[in-house]
């Protein structure tokens, strides 16, 4: 069984974070402001945004500072500063002109994020406004004008505290154990088995998925008619019960009962089982389980199986057992050799020409 590595996951979240401010700066007596000899800039009161405190200009003439560059004359200027000293802050804004009337107001500038730095000349942002927008418009009426200025400050996004992602345990796949009850409780069995005088009923739907042999029996065209009870030849019935668990629960019985020696011949008849029913998974769990506990006494014997039911890897772990541990006279003096040496000659050639060679080197 693969067990999955457990794991966690765990959420964080960045909220951008930022303030707005918007101030309306009201220009009375607009006309006299454009005057000859009247002061060339219009500031507004401080107004705070996003903790730091900022101004409004305005230069109606279109002339910024002594000896200053002028603008065209039909433009006005309009400068938003940060004040205080040693300061940067990120932020946008926008100018709009406030409708004296009914109707919406008019956005003259509008400007994205950018750094003010008041150690640079970064502090102002300028913008330049053509005149035939308000002059005269209601805009402009009885000789006032309104100005908004809308300030948006960026400052340091929030970042929540890390908190546990939600997981959903999920169990173990439970299909065996449903299907092993099945096999206990035998509701809805359609097959019955004669092995050894013994009866053992089962179900045709779940054989025929597990093994390609009793698909073949049970529902191919060489199936037998009726319902008549079926014989199964040359198996004891512990073992055709053995194979039957593993067919319904994919594992094998715990076997609780038996001593070392009769644990390992019920493996290997449960591995002749499987080669005949061509179950591949309950085969190499056999060939596993006896190559784990290969020992002088069964080696040979082993290695005869794994040669007639084609269990390579078994065979090979066999004869490796066999040469590299010199164990070659004591394994020769079993019994089990004798019986492989009749019936499987070639496999004894095999082991012999491997140890010579090893003992050569």
């Amino acid at each position: 069984m693969t067990h999955q590595m457990p794991s966690s996951k765990t959420v964080s979240t960045c909220v951008p974070q930022r303030e707005q401010g918007t101030h309306l700066f009201h220009i009375l007596g607009y006309s006299q402001h454009r005057a000859a000899g009247a002061p060339e800039c219009i500031m507004s009161d401080k107004f705070p945004v996003g903790g730091h405190d900022w101004i409004l200009s305005f230069y109606p003439n279109g002339t910024i500072g002594k000896g200053a560059h002028r603008f065209s004359g039909d433009c006005v200027v309009a400068a938003l500063k940060l004040l205080h000293k040693n300061t940067m802050v990120r932020a946008s804004w926008e100018l709009r002109l406030l409708d004296q009337g009914t109707g919406p107001s008019l956005s003259v500038h509008k400007e994205v994020s950018r750094v003010f730095n008041t150690n640079e000349d970064s502090r102002f942002a300028v913008c330049v406004i053509k005149r035939k927008l308000f002059e005269p418009t209601t805009y402009l009426q009885d000789d006032r004008l309104t100005i908004e200025c809308i300030v948006t400050v960026s400052k340091e996004p929030h970042v929540t505290g890390t908190i546990s992602f939600p997981r959903i345990e999920v169990p173990p796949s439970d299909i065996a154990e449903h299907f092993g009850k099945l096999l206990e409780t035998k509701e809805g069995v359609d097959v019955t088995f004669i092995v050894g005088g013994v009866n053992l009923t089962a179900h045709k739907m779940v054989l025929a998925t597990r093994s390609p042999v009793f698909r073949a029996e049970l529902y191919g065209p060489m199936r037998e008619g009726g319902t008549e009870p079926i014989v199964v030849e040359d198996i004891h019935p512990d073992v055709f019960r053995g194979l039957l668990h593993f067919i319904y629960n994919d594992s094998l019985p715990p076997f609780d009962d038996l001593t070392e020696d009769d644990y390992g011949e019920m493996i290997r008849h449960l591995l002749v089982a499987a080669d005949r029913f061509a179950m591949e998974r309950l085969k190499l769990m056999c060939q596993s389980i006896l190559c784990e506990g290969i020992r002088v006494q069964t080696v040979a014997t082993t290695l005869a199986l794994a040669d007639q039911h084609h269990c390579d890897m078994l065979k090979d772990a066999c004869i490796e057992f066999i040469t590299s541990s010199n164990a070659m006279d004591a394994v020769a003096a079993t019994p089990g050799y004798k019986s492989l040496k009749r019936t499987c000659p070639s496999v004894v050639i095999e082991a012999l020409e491997k140890t010579s060679r090893i003992r050569k080197a």
